[in-house]
């Protein structure tokens, strides 16, 4: 029987990818209309992406196949949802974002950032979450995580060598002290003994890295090595030391995964649930009227982001580092362990000397697409946009600025061109190459995400085609006597659950079009359900298999799932509490949340 289940575990994934459709045939041979048809499709493609038994992109790629041989919609009509103006946007946002890797651009600023913060305790955490967060607005949440945590490391590592190698001659110096009576009468070191007792200094110092090095790796109920000739004192505050350091470790690790998670939610493009989210109100509210932009979004998410920031910190502080102020925030004090952490980020950017013109170039670019990105459509104004090209349609989007200056790094040179250039042998120079070559981004692009994208367009447009969402609509119609504002949280909870377990993307694809239908259907404005869900989709706090960024972090930080469980779970209630308090403050007036639409009225057309 063991065997079997063994079995059964190591062939779990083509168990599943077999019965499940055959289990769910019962749904549309039993009511063959277009509607059970869809929902057959669209429940498929939520137990596989759940469970993950083939690739999320090979999942997302089932409408495809299956819509037009069900009779849901053509083949020309279902391939089309798979590279919209959404896509467009999300490629030129990951153009840009490989770019600032290639040259190496997001470390300078990082580190720039460290060297104004500081390295006592709490500035640092807040430092690295600042930085990490604002980072993970353009570039993606892993790239940040992966490029910040090591810093962090090297710099905690050398504050507690700084610290132990302190506390070391305090020791050794309390020691000779207490011995300088029974010296007195002896006649003084010869240059042999004071040798050797250097050299048992030094042996003590290596004696005492090495320990402490294996006791943070090693968990703090092991029994620490011994050491010799130690007061009981000296031991206690060698425990006391590594304890605060394995907590500050774990604080740290933790801080710059939560920070990349809830960077990501501050622009459109930061995260994929974000474009999700523009492209279903697109798809299922053709005449919104560009609702959703760079800078609508921008003026939303942005405050809601920095205070869900400042909430994270204070909890992550409490927990790993508690409130002492005077050791935590220093109060104008200066250690010799922090001039030497500070020495360690300031080595660090040294290393990446002068800014060189690519990186010039590619900040320039990435600057001026901000730019274009806030003034196209503010809102307030007329924009760039409508003056110059959208008098009568909608000609010009996000998605056309960000190919239009992310094509520019395939145009620019990484060198700054120079006539009668010459070569080390004497040769006439080759021309440099540009700022971005098609082989970096072949490498880099995430092209599944692209996938994931076109097969929630497919999914949304497929209710709408076979009639789906307005049934969904009617059998929520009860839902209309529960206040908006519960609706709103007991969504955002079920979805920030949710998508611990399964992929963001997946969790926003299969849950807005439902929503969408659900506020259509009992009158509220669609946004005020479906922007909360959104951004819930990114707060995959708990489960170190959430989200890349806490993969990353657990493998840095010697943590374990509980230190991640308890820290993330109130994090989780945070987040969605302060997501709330936005769309019922500052989301009211920026999007008439408190009336129903005319552009919601009426869906598209089957």
């Amino acid at each position: 029987m063991a065997g079997f289940l063994r079995w059964l575990w190591r062939y779990r994934n083509y168990i599943v990818i077999v019965l499940t459709p055959l289990l769910l045939l019962p749904l549309p041979l039993a009511s063959p209309t277009p509607e059970a048809k869809c929902g057959y499709v669209i429940i498929l493609m939520a137990l596989y992406w759940c469970t993950e038994c083939i690739p999320l992109a090979v999942t997302a790629l089932l409408p495809v196949i299956l819509f037009p041989m069900m009779g849901v919609m053509e083949s020309n009509e279902v391939c089309i949802q798979y590279l919209k103006d959404s896509n467009m946007l999300f490629i030129g946002g990951l153009l840009v974002a490989i770019a600032v890797e290639h040259w190496n651009l997001h470390r300078r600023i990082a580190l720039q950032v460290l060297l104004v913060v500081g390295v006592k305790p709490s500035l640092l955490m807040i430092g690295f979450m600042g930085t990490t967060a604002f980072l993970s607005m353009w570039i993606s949440n892993t790239a940040s995580t992966a490029m910040m945590l090591p810093i962090a490391n090297a710099v905690l590592q050398q504050l507690c060598d700084t610290e132990a190698n302190a506390e070391e001659r305090d020791y050794n110096r309390s020691a000779a002290m207490d011995g300088q009576d029974n010296q007195a009468l002896e006649m003084g070191d010869t240059k042999e003994s004071q040798e050797l007792r250097q050299r048992a200094i030094d042996m003590d110092n290596d004696d005492h890295k090495y320990m402490k090095e294996n006791y943070i790796i090693s968990s703090l109920d092991s029994a620490p090595p011994e050491v010799c000739d130690r007061s009981p004192e000296a031991e206690l505050c060698r425990l006391k030391r590594e304890k605060k350091y394995l907590n500050l470790t774990k604080g740290m690790s933790l801080s710059v995964c939560y920070a990349a998670s809830i960077g990501g939610t501050a622009t459109l493009t930061g995260t994929t649930p974000n474009v999700i989210l523009k492209g279903q109100i697109d798809e299922l509210f053709p005449d919104n009227g560009g609702v959703i932009n760079f800078a609508s979004w921008f003026g939303f998410s942005f405050p809601n982001m920095v205070l869900m920031l400042v909430l994270s910190w204070l909890w992550l502080q409490f927990m790993f580092l508690g409130f002492n102020f005077k050791e935590s925030f220093g109060c104008g004090t200066k250690k010799e362990g922090d001039r030497e952490a500070y020495q360690v980020i300031k080595d660090e950017y040294n290393k990446l000397g002068r800014m060189c013109f690519a990186e010039g170039c590619v900040l320039t670019i990435f600057t001026l697409l901000v730019l274009l990105w806030f003034t196209r459509e503010p809102g307030f104004i007329p924009g760039w946009a409508t003056v110059l090209f959208n008098k009568d349609k909608t000609y010009v989007t996000d998605g056309t600025v960000a190919i239009l200056m992310s094509s520019l790094f395939f145009c620019i040179p990484s060198k700054l061109p120079r006539c009668c250039g010459r070569s080390e042998d004497g040769a006439p120079a080759e021309a440099p190459s540009p700022l971005l070559s098609w082989d970096v981004v072949h490498e880099k692009m995430p092209w599944n995400i692209l996938l994931l994208l076109g097969g929630g367009f497919a999914l949304a447009h497929g209710s709408e085609k076979s009639g789906l969402s307005m049934w969904l609509g009617e059998s929520l119609i009860p839902l209309q006597s529960i206040p908006p504002f519960a609706i709103s949280i007991l969504l955002s909870l079920l979805v920030a659950m949710f998508t611990e377990c399964s992929s963001n993307t997946a969790t926003t694809t299969l849950f807005l079009p439902i929503l969408a239908s659900m506020a259509t259907a009992i009158k509220i404005h669609p946004l005020y359900v479906m922007f909360p869900c959104t951004i819930s989709a990114s707060l995959a706090f708990m489960l170190p298999v959430a989200t890349p960024p806490n993969a990353i972090a657990f493998s840095y930080g010697n943590l374990k799932v509980m230190d991640m469980a308890r820290a993330g779970f109130v994090l989780n209630f945070v987040g969605v509490i302060t997501i709330n308090i936005a769309i019922n403050t500052w989301g009211m007036p920026m999007f008439q949340l408190d009336t129903f639409p005319s552009w919601a009225n009426a869906t598209k057309a089957p």
